[in-house]
């Protein structure tokens, strides 16, 4: 896709300007990932300099914000290879994370009072959500609106201000196209939370049920928490934030497949996409129902 060249090419141009050798050769070493967010903008806005700019500075804060992650999770994978800070340390992770950030924050100012208003805002969104992220983990969490809100900051907020910013610079309305991606953030979201439990790890390049084990309670857990006995809610409890044995690993298992979890969780991940789709196809935006669908239809 020449589009997403053009917005490499932008970040690479990005990254010289800051003319730092260590940097340049620490960024050259990060996965490129889906770039998700970027394609999204430029179906939206199509492309122009002041588009491919906000994708490309959007790429590099997302990218910033998993170098954190990774340091947060202890994380020593990232897409089955060793993470930047498995391989140079924790501190080398942060202060590139927080160089991305700064750069491209300082490019937004380039394009327009608006559009950087609206990532901004979304980039607090995103630290707000890593924050309770952390202090969740520390705790069974059994209140699902308290994990959708976090959910929404930590992942959907910089989706849904992607689609806001495409909208404002190709002059569309910008309401439904951030309703659009925040309901595909949330559903994203969810389905990793659910390929978290349904993957081996040999496809995810973690751990199977890592996220339990490191002590977040994601959806599926707060489903399978509500439908369990008291007593087996305890046992549940008991394994929050360890590492598990087979046994209870299968435990887990059977009674996520017994009670039919996985799939409620689906279908509450397939309402949020169907309610993106019918938006985008009452503005004749049928190529972003295509990226909508993509999102869901993950290896299961």
């Amino acid at each position: 896709m020449d589009m997403l060249e053009a917005v490499e090419r932008k970040i690479g141009q990005f990254i010289a300007e800051l003319n730092d050798t260590e940097v340049a050769a620490l960024y050259a070493k990060l996965p490129h990932g889906k770039r998700l967010r970027a394609k999204l903008i430029l179906r939206i806005a199509g492309v122009s300099l002041p588009v491919v700019k906000t994708a490309a500075v959007v790429e590099m804060i997302h990218a910033a914000s998993l170098l954190h992650d990774d340091v947060i999770d202890d994380a020593y994978t990232r897409r089955n290879k060793p993470s930047l800070n498995a391989l140079y340390g924790n501190k080398t992770a942060i202060m590139l994370g927080d160089i991305l950030y700064s750069k491209g924050f300082f490019e937004l100012n380039n394009i327009s009072a608006e559009v950087s208003k609206i990532i901004s805002n979304a980039v607090v969104q995103l630290s707000l959500g890593e924050l309770k992220d952390v202090s969740l983990s520390k705790t069974f969490n059994t209140d699902k609106d308290v994990y959708l809100e976090m959910i929404y900051q930590k992942t959907a907020s910089l989706i849904e201000a992607s689609a806001g910013a495409a909208a404002i610079l190709a002059g569309k309305p910008k309401e439904p196209f951030m309703i659009y991606g925040r309901n595909l953030g949330l559903a994203f979201q969810m389905i990793d939370d659910l390929l978290d439990i349904t993957q081996d790890s040999e496809t995810l390049g973690k751990p199977a049920l890592h996220d339990f084990v490191e002590g977040k309670t994601t959806l599926p857990y707060i489903y399978l928490y509500e439908s369990l006995s008291e007593t087996e809610r305890e046992k549940l409890k008991a394994m929050h934030g360890k590492v598990l044995s087979k046994e209870e690993l299968n435990w887990i298992m059977v009674q996520m497949q017994e009670r039919q979890i996985l799939m409620k969780c689906y279908a509450q991940a397939r309402e949020l996409i169907d309610e993106a789709v019918e938006l985008m196809n009452a503005l004749g935006e049928d190529a972003l129902s295509e990226i909508a669908m993509e999102m869901i239809d993950r290896e299961f």
